[in-house]
C-alpha cells in the first residue's frame, strides 16, 4: 500500500494511519452499478478501501454514459458490473474488486450481504430497497441506501444496530419515478452517489458524530440541504409485507399477476389470474391459502397487499419482477 496515495486523507486527524489500516481491512458490497453506484466505487476505490463487491445484471447503454463516468463508448454492450471492475482496477491495484452479473433477489440477498462489512444500496428499485433493509437487519449489517430523481434525492445509513428503512418508510409511495421516465441530471447524481459513498466511509471509520441513523436530503433545484436523525424511530408491526423470489411460489399459492397483457403478455406462472389492483382488493379469496401478488416494481403488489390485509387476509407475499 502506498503512503503517499492515501497522505491527503490520513493526515486528517480523523482518519490517521490508523483509520487507513480500517479501510484497508473492510469489505463494501454495491448493489447496482449505475449512476449512483459509478460515484460509490469511484470514491470508495481510491479512499483504498480493501475489498469491493459490485452486483448488477445490466450492460452498459448509450444513455447512461452522462451520468455513468465508469463507462467509455467502447464499453457499450458489456456487462456494467465487469466493465466497472475494469475501470476501478485501473484507478487502484491496492483494492481487490469482485464482480457479479447477476440480479439480487430475495432468494441470494443473504448471500451477498454476508460477505461485506456494509452494504450500499445504489440500485434503482424500491423493492430491492426493502429486501436489503430486512435481510441486513437480521444480519446486523449497516445499510447505506440512497435515491435520486431529477434534481433532488436523500441518502441515509439504516439496520446495523440502528432502526431499518421500514422504520422510516413504513408504506411504499402510491407511485415512484424512475430516471427513465422522470429524467435526472448526471451533476445530481453524482452529488447523491459521493454523499453514499462519503456515509459509507464514515461508517467503516467510526467517525463521530455517528451516521449510522442519519439522513441528508438534497434539492438541488433549491441549493438546499437537509436532514434528520431517525435512530430513535421504531420498527413497524407484523405482519411485515415481505418479498419472495420467484421459484419460491407454492403449486398451492394463489398468485396474481398485477401486470396488464400489454405489459406482460405472459406470466410466469401459468395458473396466476391477471386482475387490476381494484380487482385483487376485492375478489374472493380461499381463507387457508397464501396470496402472491406480482408486478413489476413492487408497488401495485404493495397496494393490492395492503387491502387484502385489511380484509384480514393475513398470507400475502409479493414479487417485484424487475426490468
Amino acid at each position: 500500500m502506498s503512503r503517499e496515495r492515501y497522505a491527503r486523507q490520513t493526515v486528517l486527524p480523523e482518519i490517521g494511519e490508523r483509520g487507513q489500516a480500517r479501510l484497508a481491512a473492510a469489505s463494501v458490497l454495491v448493489v447496482g452499478a449505475g449512476g449512483l453506484g459509478c460515484a460509490v466505487l469511484q470514491y470508495l476505490c481510491a479512499a483504498g478501501v480493501g475489498r469491493l463487491e459490485v452486483i448488477d445484471p445490466d450492460t452498459v447503454e448509450e444513455s447512461n454514459l452522462h451520468r455513468q463516468p465508469l463507462y467509455r463508448v467502447s464499453d457499450l454492450g458489456a456487462p456494467k458490473a465487469r466493465a466497472a471492475a475494469a475501470s476501478l482496477a485501473t484507478l487502484n491495484p491496492d483494492v481487490t474488486i469482485g464482480a457479479a452479473v447477476e440480479r439480487v433477489t430475495p432468494a441470494n440477498a443473504a448471500k451477498w450481504c454476508a460477505r461485506a462489512d456494509v452494504i450500499v444500496d445504489a440500485a434503482d428499485s424500491l423493492a430491492l430497497t426493502y429486501i436489503l433493509s430486512d435481510e441486513c437487519r437480521r444480519l446486523g449489517k449497516p445499510l447505506v441506501s440512497a435515491s435520486v430523481v431529477g434534481l433532488s434525492g436523500y441518502a441515509g445509513v439504516f439496520c446495523g444496530t440502528g432502526p431499518s428503512y421500514r422504520a422510516v418508510f413504513p408504506e411504499m409511495p402510491q407511485r415512484a419515478g424512475s430516471c427513465a421516465e422522470t429524467g435526472v441530471l448526471g451533476s445530481a447524481v453524482g452529488v447523491l452517489g459521493t454523499l453514499q459513498a462519503h456515509l459509507t466511509l464514515a461508517q467503516l471509520l467510526g467517525l463521530a458524530p455517528p451516521v449510522l441513523g442519519r439522513m441528508v436530503s438534497v434539492d438541488l433545484a433549491t441549493l438546499r440541504f437537509g436532514g434528520f436523525s431517525f435512530a430513535g424511530a421504531s420498527e413497524p408491526p407484523e405482519p411485515l409485507l415481505r418479498f419472495i423470489a420467484a421459484p419460491e411460489v407454492r403449486t398451492d399459492d394463489v398468485v396474481i399477476d398485477l401486470r396488464s397483457l400489454l405489459e406482460a403478455p405472459v406470466s410466469p406462472f401459468p395458473g396466476a389470474l391477471r386482475l387490476t389492483v381494484e380487482q385483487a382488493a376485492q375478489r374472493p379469496l380461499p381463507a387457508d391459502a397464501r396470496v402472491v401478488l406480482c408486478c413489476r416494481s413492487g408497488i401495485r403488489a404493495w397496494q393490492a397487499a395492503r387491502a387484502l390485509l385489511e380484509r384480514q387476509v393475513r398470507d400475502v407475499a409479493l414479487i417485484a419482477f424487475g426490468d
